[in-house]
């Protein structure tokens, strides 16, 4: 019999079920161009959302249910209201630009899909369940398909939308595979117990390497690590920018969760041997990333390829977890890690939604070259552009430094030669990759505007995208509060 806990775990997925219903019935009866009923709804659901999920971390509760195939946790719960708060701020920006590009023309799909691809993610966050883990992903990657394809008269959002169901489906394969191999070695499809029957020697190990090749390979693949960044630069390309954003930030946190949930509590008796894995995926990243991001000149393009360096530092932090049994390394390491991928996605949001501030009908300032001369034809914005750049390169004082900081600290600490060597490699190579952030600072501050009338701003762009630029200070100058909060989620799921 399902108690009373079981629905508490999964009220704020209920909760986002229902209201994503809802909003797609409230459209039968709205044939504005604007869908106002849908947006409004959306934003209010994802801020209940945020507030609910908020509240259920800061109690510190864990609740299991549904037999142990759910968990609700305060990491869990800091992730969902994360994703909540980025999806809201994705509406928000991309408001104007769904209408402009005829998204809407069809109805509030993008609005529905939305909230379906979060709850997908909210899925994800919370399953302790190997066919949980699979329903999430695939509502995940189902969801964002759809929405890569919405523009139906773009070819590239349709070649995009092909190249991402194609390789998304052969990375759930692969992730399937593994997890069917981690049951059929151990005999359950619990996280927990797996981790028990690792532990306890309870199976053969040539299944286990087997199966953890396969699932490392699909992590990777959703995380967008290198070698398995092949849809990356193009789904981030082709697909709509208001898209993009949704894709290259909300799904990361959910990501971050599975491998916090299959290699951490389900896998950590093998941590040596998935550490090397990280530390081979992140290598490769880093290069990777960083030296192919230096020769675009398509804005998307070159924060693709970013995306997939950035990926490598949230690796460096999950393989520095394990050593020596230390649970306050752990901590350190999933936190820093943790509190990477927040400050990546918050640093994503702004600048996707400046290009989407800038577009216009017929018109998609995409290009680096785009931005020639924005300084003077928007201050406000060249600045909130700038803070972006120079916290993805890693510039103190802003939180894309204290980001980088905290994970070479974790590296450092685990007091490891070939770690040690990561964190300086990892130096050396975001000093080579700071070339193609400054690069854009140049366009804008130095470069001759291709036109000299004033950008038009609407004053509520202006003020979230300020608030967006602020928060990269501001957690780059205090980042206590927001490293605190991840240090305990990350205690506490250790604990448990």
């Amino acid at each position: 019999m399902i108690d009373f806990f079981s629905w508490i775990s999964v009220y704020p997925e209920i909760v986002l079920l229902v209201m994503a219903c809802v909003v797609a019935l409230v459209d039968l009866l709205d044939t504005s161009a604007q869908r106002w009923p849908a947006y409004v709804l959306s934003l209010l659901t994802l801020t209940a959302l945020a507030l609910l999920t908020g509240a259920y971390a800061l109690s510190g509760e864990v609740v299991h249910g549904f037999f142990n195939s759910v968990l609700s946790d305060p990491l869990s719960n800091w992730l969902k209201c994360f994703a909540a708060l980025s999806m809201l701020v994705t509406f928000a920006y991309a408001k104007d630009y769904v209408e402009q590009r005829g998204m809407l023309r069809g109805g509030a799909e993008w609005y529905v899909l939305g909230l379906l691809s979060l709850l997908g993610c909210f899925v994800l966050i919370s399953a302790d369940n190997f066919l949980l883990i699979y329903l999430g992903l695939e509502c995940l990657t189902l969801a964002s398909c759809a929405l890569v394809a919405l523009r139906r008269d773009h070819t590239g959002a349709l070649e995009a939308a092909m190249k991402y169901f194609v390789l998304g489906s052969l990375a759930s394969g692969v992730l399937l595979y593994g997890l069917s191999m981690l049951y059929g070695a151990a005999g359950t499809l619990s996280v927990n117990e797996v981790l028990g029957m690792v532990a306890g020697g309870g199976v053969k190990p040539v299944a286990l390497v087997f199966a953890l090749v396969f699932v490392v390979a699909g992590l990777a693949f959703k995380l967008g690590a290198a070698p398995f960044h092949m849809w990356v630069p193009d789904v981030y390309q082709g697909a709509p920018t208001a898209v993009t954003l949704l894709i290259g930030t909300v799904p990361k946190l959910a990501a971050f969760a599975m491998a916090i949930r299959l290699l951490v509590q389900g896998l950590l008796p093998l941590a040596q041997d998935w550490q090397l894995m990280l530390a081979l995926l992140a290598t490769v990243s880093l290069l990777l990333g960083n030296l192919a991001a230096i020769m675009q000149t398509n804005l998307k393009r070159m924060l693709a390829y970013s995306t997939i360096s950035h990926m490598g530092f949230v690796l460096l932090g999950l393989m520095s977890g394990v050593v020596d049994a230390d649970v306050q390394t752990a901590a350190n390491a999933y936190s820093a890690a943790m509190f990477y991928m927040v400050t990546y996605v918050l640093t994503t949001l702004a600048a996707f939604g400046l290009m989407l501030a800038l577009a216009r009908k017929g018109f998609e300032s995409e290009e680096i070259a785009d931005f020639a001369g924005l300084h003077q034809r928007q201050p406000l914005y060249a600045a909130v552009m700038a803070l972006v750049m120079f916290s993805l390169a890693g510039v103190p004082p802003l939180a894309g430094f204290q980001g980088k900081l905290v994970v070479l600290q974790a590296l450092v600490a685990a007091g490891r030669p070939l770690y040690t060597a990561l964190a300086v490699f990892a130096v050396l190579i975001s000093v080579v990759g700071a070339f193609y952030y400054l690069r854009v600072i140049k366009v804008m501050y130095f470069d001759e505007a291709a036109e000299d009338t004033p950008i038009a701003a609407q004053p509520d762009m202006q003020a979230l995208l300020a608030l967006n630029g602020m928060l990269l200070l501001f957690y780059g100058i205090l980042p206590g509060g927001l490293l605190t909060l991840c240090s305990e989620a990350v205690l506490r799921m250790l604990q448990h």
